[in-house]
C-alpha cells in the first residue's frame, strides 16, 4: 500500500523530508580503517525501512480498494509512515537514530550518518545509507549484538561480510581491502553503446585543449550531463580520471561535440582497465599526510 505523496502540502502535512546518507569519503575511510586494524566489516539491509517511521503530522488517506469502511466517507489516519510519503525517509532516519543513541552509540558531528560505540573491550562503527548499513569493529560478539538489536526492532537481512555497497565492489585478502567499480563501468559502457569500443591508454588527449569555443554544439545536452555525472561517481575509486572529468564538468551548460568526444575518450580508457581501483594495505600507517603544490 503506497500513499499519494504528491497530494501533500508543505507546512500542513509534511515538514522535513531530507534523510542524511553516508558520504562516500566516510565509506572509504571506514573501509581503510577496517583494513589497517583488521576489523570485521559486515553489511546489513533493513526490510521495509520506510514503514518503521512514526508520524507526528495529521495525514489522512482514502480506504484502499477491497476494504469496506464501517461508515460512509470514512478515511484512514496514518500513525506510521508509508512508502510514497514525502517525509518517509526522514522519519525512518529519526527512528533509527533514536534507537542507536539509546544503545549508547555516539553520532559523528562531521557525518551524521556515522555512529560509533567505544567500550573498554571493543570499538564498533555503524554507517547508514538509507536502508543499507555497514557495521564494523574489532569484536565479532559486539557486531552480532548490534545485529540482534536491529533485527528485533526492524527485521534486517544479514548479508555477511561486506562485498558490494553503492556500486563499490569490495574484495578482501591478506594484503588488504580493495575497492573497484568494474560492474558500474561495464553498465556505463553498455548504456552508452561503448562496450565494443577500441581502448586507449590515457584518459585524455594532451594535444586537445578544452575551452568554450564556437564549434558545433552537442545536440543532446542532458545526455552529456548524465555521462559526466556518472564519470564523477566513478572517481570515487578511480582518481586517474579525476582531472579529465573535472575539466569536462566545466562545460555542462553548453557542451560541444569536442567536449563529448573527450568524454567518450574517458570511456575508452575505462574499457582498457575496468577492474582498476583502490587498495588499502593492512600494513598502512594511520599517520595523516597532506600534500600541496608549492606552485
Amino acid at each position: 500500500m503506497v500513499a499519494k505523496g504528491y497530494n501533500q502540502i508543505e507546512g500542513l502535512d509534511y515538514f522535513d523530508t531530507y534523510s542524511l546518507v553516508a558520504k562516500l569519503t566516510t565509506v572509504r575511510t571506514v573501509i581503510a580503517l577496517a583494513s589497517i586494524n583488521h576489523w570485521h566489516i559486515h553489511k546489513l539491509d533493513v526490510n521495509n525501512a520506510f514503514l518503521h517511521g512514526d508520524l507526528q503530522e495529521d495525514i489522512y488517506m482514502l480506504v484502499p480498494q477491497g476494504i469496506t469502511p464501517s461508515k460512509p466517507n470514512q478515511v484512514y489516519k496514518l500513525v506510521k509512515s508509508l512508502y510514497g510519503l514525502k517525509q518517509a525517509s526522514r522519519k525512518w532516519y529519526e527512528k533509527l537514530t533514536s534507537l542507536l543513541l539509546h544503545r549508547n552509540f555516539t553520532q559523528s558531528t562531521s557525518d551524521h550518518s556515522l555512529f560509533t560505540k567505544k567500550t573498554n573491550a571493543s570499538f564498533t562503527v555503524l554507517l547508514v545509507y538509507v536502508n543499507e548499513v555497514i557495521v564494523a569493529g574489532d569484536s565479532l560478539y559486539e557486531l552480532q549484538s548490534i545485529k540482534a538489536i536491529l533485527h528485533s526492532s526492524f527485521k534486517i537481512k544479514d548479508l555477511g561480510q561486506l562485498k558490494y555497497f553503492l556500486g563499490l565492489e569490495v574484495a578482501h585478502s591478506f594484503e588488504g581491502i580493495s575497492l573497484c567499480q568494474r560492474k558500474y563501468c561495464i553498465d556505463l559502457l553498455t548504456n552508452t553503446g561503448h562496450l565494443a569500443c577500441k581502448p586507449v591508454s590515457t584518459p585524455s588527449d594532451p594535444s586537445c585543449k578544452l575551452h568554450n569555443d564556437s564549434s558545433a554544439p552537442y545536440s543532446y545536452v542532458p545526455s552529456y550531463r548524465r555521462l559526466i555525472g556518472r564519470l564523477i561517481y566513478i572517481t570515487n575509486t578511480r582518481p586517474d580520471i579525476t582531472f579529465a572529468t573535472q575539466q569536462l564538468s566545466q562545460f555542462l551548460t553548453a557542451p560541444t561535440e569536442q567536449h563529448f568526444n573527450a568524454a567518450t575518450r574517458i570511456l575508452r580508457y575505462l574499457k582498457k582497465c575496468l577492474a582498476q581501483g583502490l587498495l588499502f594495505p593492512r600494513d598502512s600507517s594511520l599517520c595523516l599526510s597532506g600534500y600541496s603544490d608549492a606552485d
